[in-house]
C-alpha cells in the first residue's frame, strides 16, 4: 500500500496513508462480523438482566451473580462501542460506521436500563447484610469499593416514585446547553474579516482562535470586537438561559438533600469543599506572577497597553520549530526517560503495534484523543502535522494512554475507567517533562523563548483561568440559591470584578471580555473546570518529584497510573505523594512557573525587549 506522510497539498483518502501510520482495530474485532456477533450476544445478556430483579439483595449468591452479569454487559459494550466509533472517527463520511456506531450507543442505553434496578435495591437492603455477603461469598470482594461507593449515595437517594420523576426532569433540565449550544454553534453568525494575508475570511469558533493568535494587531483587534458583539446583541437570551441551568443545578441539589450545588458536584468524588476552596485561595495569592507575566507579555510585544486581545499571539515570531513524525517518536521517548525502562519500552509499543492513527485524512475526525477499551491496548487519535503544538499533543495524549494501559494491566473491568479529577494529570506530567527536556536540549535562545511561551501560556490558561472560571461559578450558584436572579449585568458585573481581580494590574480590561462567561460551555456542566487546575498542579508536583530524583516517586507514580478507580480520587493521587488538600500541590505549581518566568525575562532582556 501507498506510504503517504506528507503535510501539505490536499488531504489523502484513508487507502493512501501507509498501514504503518494507522491504528490497528483489528486487536478489537477482526472484522465487522465478529462485532456482529458481539452485538448479538450483549442483547442476550440484556434478556438475562431481569432474571435477578426484586433479588439482588436476597442472598449472597444473587449479589455476586447480577453485578457479574453486569459487569460481563458493560465489558462487551466497551468494546462493541469502542470499535464502532473509532471506524466511524476513521471517516465520518462513512455511513456504515455511522449507524454501527449509533447501534452500539442505543445497546449501550439498553444495558443500562436493563440493570438500573440494582442500586436501588442495593440502596433497600441492609449495610449489615451486604458487608455480610461480602464475608460469606470470597467472589463479592472485589466490588467492595464499588459498594461502599453505592451505600455512600444513601441519603441522597429518594423513593421509586420520586427517583422516576427525577429521571424525566432530567431530560429536561438539559434543554439550557442544548439551547447554548444551537444559538452558538448553528445560529450566531460572526461577520468576515481581511485576514493577515489579505483575503476576506469568515469569522468562526475555530478561526477565532487562530485571528487571536495572529500577529496582526487589527485581525486580534478587530475579531475580537466582532465576536463580542453579537454575544452582547443575544445577551438577554444567554442569560436567561445561562440562569436556567444554574437554577436545575440548585434544584437538583435541594432534591438530593445536599447543602449546595458545588456540595451536590463533589459528592461523587468524595471531595470535600476545603478543597475546592484551598484551590480559589492559593490561586489568588499567585495571582502577582500572572501579572508579571503579563507585564513581560506587553514588554515582548512592544506594547504601550496590553488589551485582551494580545493575550493569546505567541511570543516568539521568526522561529522555525518544525517536528516531523519520526523525530517527533525520539524527542518524546527522551523526554519521558525519567519515567523508567519500563514506560520507555511501552512507549515503543505504542509507536510501533498500531496504538496510534497518525495523520489526516479526508473525513476523518478532527483532533486527538484517547479511546481505551478493555482487553486490549489504548488507541490513540492525532491528525499530525509536524509543529510544536502537535509534539505536545503526541506527548499529552501518550500520557493518557498509558494511565489506561497501566490500569488496564492492574485493575479488573469494574474499576477500569479513573475519574474527571485525575484524567488529566498523567497527560501533563508527560508535558512538564517534555518542557524540560526540550530546554535542556535546546540552546538557541530564540527556540528556548518559544518553549517558555509555551509552557507558561499553558499554565497560565488552567491553572488562572480555569479557578478563574471556578470561582466564578461558585459565586452565581451562591447568588441563585439566595434567591437572587441572573441577568445579563449583574453576570457581567460578577465576571468582570473576577477578571480586575486576575489582570486588572496590567491588561486593559476591555468592554467586550464582561460577556466572556456567555461564551464558556463547560459552565453548563457545573463545577467541573476546577478539576483541570487541580489535576495541573498534582501533575507539576509528581513531574518535578521525579525530575528531582525524589526517592520513591517514579514507583509511586507508576502505582497511581494504576490504580484506576479502585479508591477515591484524593486517595490515588496521596500514593503518588500529593496531598490536595493542602495548598503544598499547587504552590509547588506556582513555583514552577515562576522558573519559567525568570527564564524568559532574562532571555527577553538579551534582546532587548524589557521596558
Amino acid at each position: 500500500m501507498a506510504g503517504t506522510t506528507p503535510n501539505s497539498g490536499r488531504v489523502p483518502k484513508r487507502h493512501e496513508i501507509s498501514d504503518a501510520y494507522k491504528w490497528r482495530l483489528e486487536d478489537i474485532f477482526k472484522s465487522d462480523d465478529e462485532w456482529e456477533a458481539e452485538f448479538e450476544h450483549v442483547k442476550e445478556l440484556v434478556n438475562k438482566a431481569g432474571d435477578y430483579e426484586g433479588k439482588v439483595g436476597a442472598s449472597a449468591e444473587n449479589l455476586q451473580r447480577v453485578l457479574s452479569l453486569y459487569e460481563e454487559a458493560l465489558r462487551h459494550i466497551d468494546r462493541l462501542v469502542g470499535y464502532a466509533a473509532m471506524r466511524r472517527d476513521e471517516d465520518n463520511q462513512e455511513s456504515k460506521y455511522q449507524s454501527m456506531s449509533q447501534r452500539a450507543y442505543t445497546l449501550a442505553s439498553q444495558v443500562q436500563s436493563a440493570f438500573s434496578y440494582i442500586e436501588p435495591e442495593i440502596l433497600a437492603t441492609p449495610e449489615e447484610t451486604i458487608w455480610g455477603y461480602l464475608e460469606e461469598n470470597p467472589e463479592l470482594k472485589v466490588y467492595k469499593h464499588a459498594l461502599d461507593n453505592t451505600l455512600r449515595r444513601k441519603n441522597h437517594v429518594l423513593g421509586t416514585r420520586e427517583e422516576q420523576i427525577l429521571a424525566e426532569v432530567s431530560d429536561l433540565v438539559q434543554e439550557p446547553e442544548t439551547i447554548f449550544s444551537m444559538l452558538k454553534y448553528a445560529d450566531m453568525r460572526f461577520g468576515m474579516i481581511v485576514d493577515e494575508d489579505g483575503n476576506e475570511t469568515e469569522i468562526t469558533h475555530g478561526r477565532y482562535v487562530q485571528f487571536q493568535r495572529s500577529h496582526d494587531r487589527r485581525v486580534r483587534r478587530e475579531s475580537f470586537e466582532k465576536l463580542y458583539a453579537k454575544y452582547i446583541e443575544h445577551k438577554n437570551t444567554l442569560a436567561a438561559t445561562y440562569n436556567a441551568s444554574v437554577k436545575a443545578d440548585a434544584f437538583f441539589a435541594r432534591m438530593r438533600r445536599h447543602e449546595s450545588a458545588l456540595a451536590a458536584k463533589l459528592h461523587p468524588d468524595k471531595v470535600p469543599m476545603s478543597v475546592y476552596d484551598n484551590l480559589i485561595a492559593t490561586v489568588r495569592a499567585n495571582i502577582p506572577s500572572l501579572n508579571r507575566y503579563m507585564r513581560l507579555r506587553r514588554d515582548i510585544m512592544g506594547l504601550d497597553e496590553l488589551h485582551f486581545y494580545d493575550t493569546y499571539v505567541p511570543l516568539v515570531q521568526d522561529v522555525s520549530f518544525r517536528v516531523p513524525w519520526e523525530e517527533s517518536k525520539k524527542i518524546v521517548k527522551a523526554g519521558l526517560y525519567p519515567l523508567g525502562e519500563e514506560y520507555a519500552a511501552l512507549l515503543d509499543r505504542a509507536f510501533e503495534d498500531g496504538w496510534i492513527d497518525v495523520y489526516e485524512s479526508e473525513g476523518k475526525t478532527s483532533g486527538g484523543y484517547v479511546r481505551d477499551v478493555y482487553g486490549t491496548h489504548p488507541y490513540v487519535l492525532l491528525n499530525y502535522q509536524d509543529s510544536i503544538d502537535d509534539l505536545f499533543t503526541l506527548a499529552h495524549e501518550l500520557g493518557h494512554a498509558m494511565h489506561s494501559y497501566y490500569t488496564h494491566k492492574n485493575q479488573p473491568f469494574i474499576y477500569s475507567n479513573y475519574s474527571i479529577f485525575v484524567a488529566e494529570v498523567a497527560s501533563t506530567v508527560n508535558e512538564v517533562l517534555l518542557v524540560n527536556y526540550l530546554l535542556d536540549s535546546e540552546s538557541d535562545p530564540k527556540r528556548r523563548m518559544y518553549v517558555l511561551n509555551h509552557a507558561l501560556d499553558g499554565f497560565r490558561a488552567v491553572m488562572y483561568r480555569q479557578t478563574m472560571f471556578a470561582e466564578f461559578e461558585k459565586i452565581v450558584h451562591e447568588r441563585v440559591e439566595a434567591g437572587e436572579p441572573l441577568t445579563a449585568e449583574s453576570l457581567s458585573e460578577e465576571y468582570r470584578r473576577l477578571v480586575e481581580a486576575y489582570y486588572g494590574s496590567e491588561v486593559r480590561i476591555d468592554d467586550q471580555i464582561d460577556m466572556e462567561w456567555a461564551r464558556i460551555p463547560h459552565f453548563y456542566t457545573a463545577f467541573y473546570v476546577y478539576k483541570y487546575s487541580t489535576g495541573f498542579a498534582a501533575a507539576n508536583a509528581i513531574a518535578q518529584g521525579i525530575l528531582s530524583g525524589k526517592a520513591g516517586a517514579v514507583r509511586d507514580y507508576l502505582e497511581f497510573l494504576s490504580a484506576g478507580s479502585s479508591d477515591y480520587p484524593l486517595n490515588v493521587l496521596a500514593r503518588a505523594g500529593v496531598d490536595m488538600s493542602t495548598p503544598e500541590p499547587i504552590n509547588q505549581a506556582f513555583a514552577l512557573f515562576d522558573d519559567l518566568l525568570e527564564e524568559l525575562e532574562v532571555l527577553a532582556a538579551q534582546f532587548g525587549m524589557r521596558k
